[in-house]
Protein backbone atom coordinates (compact mmCIF):
# COMPACT_ATOMS: atom_id res chain seq x y z
CA UNK A 1 0.00 0.00 0.00
CA UNK A 2 1.35 3.17 -1.27
CA UNK A 3 2.64 5.41 1.99
CA UNK A 4 0.27 9.24 2.02
CA UNK A 5 2.57 11.86 1.66
CA UNK A 6 3.42 13.83 4.41
CA UNK A 7 2.86 17.67 4.84
CA UNK A 8 5.30 20.54 4.27
CA UNK A 9 6.18 23.97 4.75
CA UNK A 10 5.61 25.78 1.42
CA UNK A 11 8.34 28.17 1.80
CA UNK A 12 11.06 26.32 3.36
CA UNK A 13 10.13 22.32 2.38
CA UNK A 14 10.52 21.22 6.07
CA UNK A 15 7.96 18.16 6.51
CA UNK A 16 5.51 18.36 9.06
CA UNK A 17 7.28 16.17 11.73
CA UNK A 18 10.36 18.35 12.28
CA UNK A 19 8.27 21.47 12.87
CA UNK A 20 6.64 22.91 16.01
CA UNK A 21 3.80 24.00 13.88
CA UNK A 22 2.06 24.39 10.83
CA UNK A 23 -0.02 26.82 9.65
CA UNK A 24 -2.37 25.66 6.76
CA UNK A 25 -3.58 28.35 4.27
CA UNK A 26 -5.82 28.20 1.13
CA UNK A 27 -3.32 26.48 -0.80
CA UNK A 28 0.19 26.68 1.33
CA UNK A 29 1.25 26.02 4.44
CA UNK A 30 3.91 27.97 6.52
CA UNK A 31 5.94 26.17 9.02
CA UNK A 32 6.79 28.37 12.70
CA UNK A 33 10.52 28.79 11.65
CA UNK A 34 9.56 30.73 8.80
CA UNK A 35 7.16 32.76 10.78
CA UNK A 36 9.69 33.64 12.96
CA UNK A 37 11.55 34.82 10.06
CA UNK A 38 9.41 36.47 8.34
CA UNK A 39 8.78 38.96 11.75
CA UNK A 40 12.09 39.39 12.11
CA UNK A 41 12.37 40.42 8.35
CA UNK A 42 8.90 42.62 9.06
CA UNK A 43 10.58 44.67 11.97
CA UNK A 44 13.47 45.21 10.26
CA UNK A 45 11.75 47.01 6.77
CA UNK A 46 9.17 48.35 9.79
CA UNK A 47 12.43 50.59 11.49
CA UNK A 48 14.20 51.45 8.11
CA UNK A 49 11.04 53.22 6.95
CA UNK A 50 11.01 54.23 10.24
CA UNK A 51 14.46 55.84 10.35
CA UNK A 52 13.88 57.21 7.35
CA UNK A 53 10.60 59.31 8.02
CA UNK A 54 11.90 60.20 12.13
CA UNK A 55 13.82 63.40 10.81
CA UNK A 56 10.48 64.99 8.81
CA UNK A 57 8.34 64.23 12.17
CA UNK A 58 10.72 65.16 14.74
CA UNK A 59 12.67 68.42 13.51
CA UNK A 60 12.53 71.23 15.89
CA UNK A 61 12.42 75.13 14.98
CA UNK A 62 15.54 76.59 15.01
CA UNK A 63 14.71 78.15 18.83
CA UNK A 64 13.81 75.00 20.36
CA UNK A 65 17.26 73.86 18.55
CA UNK A 66 18.82 76.79 20.62
CA UNK A 67 16.97 75.89 23.94
CA UNK A 68 18.62 72.03 23.60
CA UNK A 69 22.00 73.35 23.32
CA UNK A 70 22.00 75.65 26.14
CA UNK A 71 21.21 72.85 28.29
CA UNK A 72 24.67 71.20 27.49
CA UNK A 73 26.74 74.48 25.65
CA UNK A 74 27.10 77.55 28.27
CA UNK A 75 27.24 80.72 26.38
CA UNK A 76 28.45 80.89 22.30
CA UNK A 77 25.09 82.66 21.90
CA UNK A 78 25.77 83.63 18.34
CA UNK A 79 27.45 80.23 17.44
CA UNK A 80 24.45 77.99 19.07
CA UNK A 81 21.85 80.48 17.19
CA UNK A 82 23.95 80.32 13.54
CA UNK A 83 23.93 76.82 13.91
CA UNK A 84 20.56 76.06 14.93
CA UNK A 85 19.17 77.76 11.82
CA UNK A 86 21.92 75.96 9.68
CA UNK A 87 20.67 72.50 10.82
CA UNK A 88 17.14 73.33 10.77
CA UNK A 89 17.51 74.60 7.23
CA UNK A 90 19.72 71.49 5.95
CA UNK A 91 17.14 69.32 7.63
CA UNK A 92 14.15 70.97 5.86
CA UNK A 93 16.34 70.58 2.88
CA UNK A 94 16.22 66.94 2.60
CA UNK A 95 12.58 66.73 3.43
CA UNK A 96 11.96 68.87 0.44
CA UNK A 97 9.95 66.63 -2.14
CA UNK A 98 11.74 66.38 -5.68
CA UNK A 99 10.07 68.39 -8.21
CA UNK A 100 11.35 69.31 -11.39
CA UNK A 101 10.10 72.86 -11.48
CA UNK A 102 11.27 73.12 -7.66
CA UNK A 103 13.84 75.60 -6.44
CA UNK A 104 16.95 73.65 -5.31
CA UNK A 105 18.34 74.10 -2.16
CA UNK A 106 22.34 74.18 -1.55
CA UNK A 107 24.12 72.46 1.37
CA UNK A 108 24.28 74.41 4.45
CA UNK A 109 27.77 73.16 5.80
CA UNK A 110 29.39 74.99 8.67
CA UNK A 111 32.68 75.88 9.44
CA UNK A 112 33.02 77.36 13.62
CA UNK A 113 36.76 79.04 14.02
CA UNK A 114 37.59 79.48 17.90
CA UNK A 115 40.34 78.95 20.43
CA UNK A 116 40.94 75.20 21.91
CA UNK A 117 38.31 74.17 24.56
CA UNK A 118 35.28 76.94 23.37
CA UNK A 119 32.93 73.82 22.80
CA UNK A 120 33.16 73.76 18.82
CA UNK A 121 33.30 69.45 18.95
CA UNK A 122 30.80 70.00 22.00
CA UNK A 123 28.26 72.16 19.58
CA UNK A 124 28.11 69.23 16.57
CA UNK A 125 28.07 66.34 19.32
CA UNK A 126 24.81 68.03 21.09
CA UNK A 127 23.33 68.69 17.61
CA UNK A 128 23.65 64.82 16.36
CA UNK A 129 22.51 63.98 19.49
CA UNK A 130 19.57 65.91 19.53
CA UNK A 131 18.39 64.52 15.91
CA UNK A 132 19.16 61.21 16.64
CA UNK A 133 21.49 60.81 13.53
CA UNK A 134 24.49 58.97 13.10
CA UNK A 135 27.53 61.51 14.00
CA UNK A 136 31.13 60.88 13.46
CA UNK A 137 34.43 62.82 14.22
CA UNK A 138 37.14 62.80 11.76
CA UNK A 139 40.85 64.49 12.39
CA UNK A 140 41.78 66.46 9.24
CA UNK A 141 45.60 66.32 10.74
CA UNK A 142 46.01 62.53 9.83
CA UNK A 143 44.54 63.14 6.39
CA UNK A 144 46.82 63.45 3.38
CA UNK A 145 46.76 62.62 -0.52
CA UNK A 146 46.18 59.51 -1.92
CA UNK A 147 49.05 57.47 -2.27
CA UNK A 148 51.09 59.03 0.85
CA UNK A 149 51.51 57.68 4.31
CA UNK A 150 48.00 58.38 6.49
CA UNK A 151 44.58 58.17 5.54
CA UNK A 152 42.82 59.21 2.69
CA UNK A 153 39.43 61.67 2.70
CA UNK A 154 37.49 58.98 2.16
CA UNK A 155 37.73 57.07 5.66
CA UNK A 156 36.19 60.11 6.63
CA UNK A 157 32.69 58.37 5.49
CA UNK A 158 33.65 54.86 7.09
CA UNK A 159 33.73 56.42 10.19
CA UNK A 160 29.97 57.50 9.82
CA UNK A 161 29.67 54.14 8.42
CA UNK A 162 30.37 52.34 11.44
CA UNK A 163 28.57 54.97 13.83
CA UNK A 164 25.37 54.14 11.67
CA UNK A 165 26.21 50.32 11.92
CA UNK A 166 26.78 49.77 8.23
CA UNK A 167 22.94 51.47 7.43
CA UNK A 168 23.78 53.53 3.85
CA UNK A 169 20.56 55.35 4.55
CA UNK A 170 21.30 56.52 7.98
CA UNK A 171 24.58 57.40 6.93
CA UNK A 172 23.51 59.12 4.51
CA UNK A 173 21.66 61.84 6.40
CA UNK A 174 24.31 61.84 8.86
CA UNK A 175 26.49 64.44 10.23
CA UNK A 176 30.84 64.64 9.64
CA UNK A 177 32.76 67.26 12.27
CA UNK A 178 36.01 67.29 10.45
CA UNK A 179 37.87 68.94 13.25
CA UNK A 180 41.50 70.84 13.32
CA UNK A 181 40.41 72.15 9.83
CA UNK A 182 42.95 74.66 9.91
CA UNK A 183 45.70 72.41 10.01
CA UNK A 184 45.04 71.28 6.35
CA UNK A 185 45.20 75.49 5.63
CA UNK A 186 48.09 76.27 2.66
CA UNK A 187 51.77 76.31 4.43
CA UNK A 188 53.28 78.91 1.84
CA UNK A 189 52.46 80.82 -1.29
CA UNK A 190 56.15 80.45 -2.09
CA UNK A 191 56.79 77.56 -4.53
CA UNK A 192 58.92 74.69 -2.18
CA UNK A 193 60.86 71.33 -4.04
CA UNK A 194 59.01 68.72 -1.38
CA UNK A 195 55.09 68.25 -1.76
CA UNK A 196 52.67 69.62 0.93
CA UNK A 197 51.18 66.19 1.07
CA UNK A 198 48.47 66.92 4.25
CA UNK A 199 47.52 70.58 2.84
CA UNK A 200 46.30 71.77 -0.43
CA UNK A 201 46.02 68.39 -1.97
CA UNK A 202 43.33 67.28 0.81
CA UNK A 203 41.70 70.26 0.72
CA UNK A 204 40.83 69.10 -3.24
CA UNK A 205 40.04 65.85 -1.89
CA UNK A 206 37.73 67.02 0.69
CA UNK A 207 35.87 69.11 -2.42
CA UNK A 208 34.05 66.56 -3.70
CA UNK A 209 32.63 65.03 -0.50
CA UNK A 210 31.84 68.15 0.68
CA UNK A 211 29.46 69.30 -2.66
CA UNK A 212 27.50 66.01 -2.96
CA UNK A 213 28.41 63.62 -5.05
CA UNK A 214 28.81 59.47 -5.10
CA UNK A 215 31.76 57.91 -3.28
CA UNK A 216 33.19 54.79 -3.29
CA UNK A 217 33.75 53.86 0.27
CA UNK A 218 35.81 51.09 1.76
CA UNK A 219 34.00 49.87 4.97
CA UNK A 220 37.04 49.26 6.69
CA UNK A 221 39.73 51.50 5.57
CA UNK A 222 41.14 51.75 1.82
CA UNK A 223 45.09 51.20 2.57
CA UNK A 224 44.74 47.83 5.04
CA UNK A 225 42.04 45.67 3.20
CA UNK A 226 42.52 46.49 -0.47
CA UNK A 227 40.82 43.67 -1.83
CA UNK A 228 37.48 44.84 0.19
CA UNK A 229 34.19 45.18 -1.89
CA UNK A 230 33.19 49.41 -1.63
CA UNK A 231 29.99 50.60 -0.47
CA UNK A 232 28.94 53.45 -2.56
CA UNK A 233 27.84 56.73 -0.09
CA UNK A 234 25.93 59.78 -1.55
CA UNK A 235 27.15 63.12 0.72
CA UNK A 236 24.62 65.09 -0.94
CA UNK A 237 22.22 65.24 2.24
CA UNK A 238 25.32 64.95 4.76
CA UNK A 239 25.96 67.87 6.67
CA UNK A 240 29.80 68.59 7.35
CA UNK A 241 30.86 70.73 10.56
CA UNK A 242 34.32 71.62 10.54
CA UNK A 243 36.03 73.24 13.28
CA UNK A 244 39.70 74.94 13.97
CA UNK A 245 41.35 77.33 16.30
CA UNK A 246 43.18 79.04 13.08
CA UNK A 247 46.52 79.87 15.43
CA UNK A 248 47.14 83.55 14.40
CA UNK A 249 44.26 84.44 11.69
CA UNK A 250 43.49 87.45 14.27
CA UNK A 251 46.82 89.42 12.46
CA UNK A 252 44.96 88.56 9.51
CA UNK A 253 41.65 90.39 11.28
CA UNK A 254 43.22 93.38 12.27
CA UNK A 255 45.17 93.97 9.35
CA UNK A 256 41.95 94.24 7.22
CA UNK A 257 40.40 96.30 9.83
CA UNK A 258 43.50 98.39 9.84
CA UNK A 259 43.76 98.17 13.40
CA UNK A 260 47.75 97.48 13.94
CA UNK A 261 48.76 101.00 12.23
CA UNK A 262 51.93 101.88 13.55
CA UNK A 263 52.95 105.81 14.24
CA UNK A 264 50.64 108.74 13.59
CA UNK A 265 47.03 107.68 13.52
CA UNK A 266 45.53 109.87 10.47
CA UNK A 267 41.96 109.87 9.67
CA UNK A 268 40.16 106.73 9.09
CA UNK A 269 42.92 104.47 9.47
CA UNK A 270 41.76 102.90 12.35
CA UNK A 271 37.74 102.00 12.56
CA UNK A 272 36.48 103.14 16.15
CA UNK A 273 34.39 100.53 18.25
CA UNK A 274 36.77 97.38 17.71
CA UNK A 275 37.16 95.05 20.40
CA UNK A 276 40.50 93.80 20.43
CA UNK A 277 40.52 91.27 23.41
CA UNK A 278 37.87 89.32 20.97
CA UNK A 279 38.98 89.54 17.09
CA UNK A 280 37.46 86.81 15.52
CA UNK A 281 34.40 88.31 16.02
CA UNK A 282 35.05 90.32 12.67
CA UNK A 283 36.13 87.15 10.78
CA UNK A 284 35.26 86.69 7.13
CA UNK A 285 36.07 84.13 4.29
CA UNK A 286 38.35 86.45 2.80
CA UNK A 287 40.69 86.23 5.93
CA UNK A 288 40.11 82.11 6.13
CA UNK A 289 41.45 82.65 2.46
CA UNK A 290 44.38 84.76 3.01
CA UNK A 291 45.26 81.95 5.98
CA UNK A 292 45.67 78.96 3.86
CA UNK A 293 42.58 77.71 2.78
CA UNK A 294 41.45 77.39 -0.86
CA UNK A 295 38.49 79.31 -2.33
CA UNK A 296 36.73 75.99 -3.61
CA UNK A 297 36.59 74.83 0.03
CA UNK A 298 35.86 78.11 1.64
CA UNK A 299 32.71 78.21 -1.14
CA UNK A 300 31.75 74.73 0.26
CA UNK A 301 31.76 75.44 3.97
CA UNK A 302 29.51 78.85 3.19
CA UNK A 303 28.04 79.44 6.51
CA UNK A 304 30.95 81.09 8.61
CA UNK A 305 30.79 81.80 12.84
CA UNK A 306 32.80 82.10 15.44
CA UNK A 307 33.49 81.31 19.11
CA UNK A 308 34.09 83.68 21.67
CA UNK A 309 37.22 82.55 24.28
CA UNK A 310 35.76 82.06 27.80
CA UNK A 311 36.10 84.52 30.52
CA UNK A 312 35.68 83.49 34.35
CA UNK A 313 32.15 83.77 34.88
CA UNK A 314 31.70 81.34 31.95
CA UNK A 315 34.09 78.71 32.94
CA UNK A 316 32.57 78.43 36.47
CA UNK A 317 29.10 78.26 34.81
CA UNK A 318 30.37 75.62 33.01
CA UNK A 319 31.45 73.58 35.85
CA UNK A 320 27.60 73.97 37.46
CA UNK A 321 25.14 74.65 35.17
CA UNK A 322 25.04 72.11 32.18
CA UNK A 323 23.57 68.98 32.18
CA UNK A 324 26.64 66.95 32.08
CA UNK A 325 28.54 69.51 34.36
CA UNK A 326 31.71 68.42 35.75
CA UNK A 327 30.55 68.82 39.83
CA UNK A 328 27.21 67.34 38.53
CA UNK A 329 29.63 64.39 36.65
CA UNK A 330 31.95 63.88 40.21
CA UNK A 331 29.48 64.38 42.50
CA UNK A 332 27.63 61.19 40.96
CA UNK A 333 30.32 58.95 41.10
CA UNK A 334 31.23 59.41 44.39
CA UNK A 335 27.24 59.36 44.82
CA UNK A 336 27.51 55.13 43.43
CA UNK A 337 30.13 54.90 46.60
CA UNK A 338 27.68 55.80 49.07
CA UNK A 339 29.54 59.48 49.75
CA UNK A 340 27.98 62.68 49.72
CA UNK A 341 30.73 65.21 47.63
CA UNK A 342 30.75 68.74 48.86
CA UNK A 343 32.58 71.87 46.97
CA UNK A 344 33.03 75.24 48.40
CA UNK A 345 32.85 77.83 46.28
CA UNK A 346 36.02 78.93 46.54
CA UNK A 347 37.54 75.98 44.86
CA UNK A 348 35.28 76.21 42.04
CA UNK A 349 37.12 79.89 41.54
CA UNK A 350 40.25 78.32 42.26
CA UNK A 351 39.97 75.86 39.53
CA UNK A 352 38.34 78.29 36.83
CA UNK A 353 41.59 80.69 37.72
CA UNK A 354 43.65 77.44 37.28
CA UNK A 355 42.41 76.84 33.83
CA UNK A 356 42.95 80.86 32.60
CA UNK A 357 46.52 80.20 33.40
CA UNK A 358 47.31 77.26 32.02
CA UNK A 359 45.61 78.59 28.56
CA UNK A 360 43.18 74.99 28.50
CA UNK A 361 39.99 76.11 28.08
CA UNK A 362 36.97 74.53 29.24
CA UNK A 363 38.88 71.30 28.60
CA UNK A 364 41.52 72.33 31.45
CA UNK A 365 38.68 71.65 33.84
CA UNK A 366 38.57 68.59 33.98
CA UNK A 367 42.04 68.01 34.53
CA UNK A 368 42.52 69.91 37.17
CA UNK A 369 39.40 68.26 38.99
CA UNK A 370 40.70 65.17 37.88
CA UNK A 371 44.50 65.85 39.69
CA UNK A 372 42.51 67.22 42.84
CA UNK A 373 40.23 64.38 43.41
CA UNK A 374 42.70 61.87 42.96
CA UNK A 375 43.41 60.53 45.88
CA UNK A 376 40.20 60.98 47.49
CA UNK A 377 38.73 58.80 44.65
CA UNK A 378 41.18 56.45 45.07
CA UNK A 379 40.63 56.13 49.24
CA UNK A 380 37.54 57.01 50.23
CA UNK A 381 35.68 54.06 48.33
CA UNK A 382 37.61 51.42 50.57
CA UNK A 383 36.64 53.80 54.01
CA UNK A 384 32.88 52.40 54.92
CA UNK A 385 32.88 54.44 57.45
CA UNK A 386 32.93 57.81 54.86
CA UNK A 387 29.75 59.63 54.11
CA UNK A 388 30.54 62.87 53.90
CA UNK A 389 33.48 64.18 51.57
CA UNK A 390 34.15 68.27 51.66
CA UNK A 391 36.64 69.79 49.10
CA UNK A 392 38.35 72.74 50.68
CA UNK A 393 40.06 75.81 48.87
CA UNK A 394 43.23 74.26 51.30
CA UNK A 395 43.20 71.10 49.99
CA UNK A 396 42.64 71.48 46.36
CA UNK A 397 46.22 73.83 46.70
CA UNK A 398 48.02 71.02 48.26
CA UNK A 399 46.56 68.79 45.87
CA UNK A 400 47.47 70.37 42.78
CA UNK A 401 50.46 71.45 43.73
CA UNK A 402 51.69 68.07 44.38
CA UNK A 403 50.20 66.98 40.54
CA UNK A 404 52.25 67.00 37.48
CA UNK A 405 49.58 69.52 36.58
CA UNK A 406 51.46 72.43 38.52
CA UNK A 407 54.43 72.03 36.78
CA UNK A 408 52.69 73.40 33.48
CA UNK A 409 52.70 76.93 34.39
CA UNK A 410 56.31 76.91 33.14
CA UNK A 411 55.32 75.33 29.79
CA UNK A 412 52.95 77.77 29.07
Amino acid sequence: MAKSKEEHCSFCGRPKSETDLLVTGLEAQICNYCIEQAKTILDEELRAKHKELKIDHTLLKPAEIKAFLDQYVIGQEDAKKVLSVAVYNHYKRIGQRSDENDVEIEKSNIILVGDTGTGKTLLAQTIARMLHVPFAIADATVLTEAGYVGEDVESILTRLLQAADYDVKAAEKGIIFIDEIDKIARKSDNPSITRDVSGEGVQQALLKLLEGSVINVPPQGGRKHPEQKMIQVNTRNILFISGGAFQGIERIIAARLRTNVVGYSFAGHKEEGIDMNNLLQYISPADLKKYGLIPEIVGRLPILTYLNPLDKEALKRILTEPKNALVKQFTKLFEMDGIQLVFDDAVLDFVVEKSIEFKLGARGLRSILEAILMDAMFELPSKKQTKKWRVTLKYAKEKLEKSNLSKLKAAV
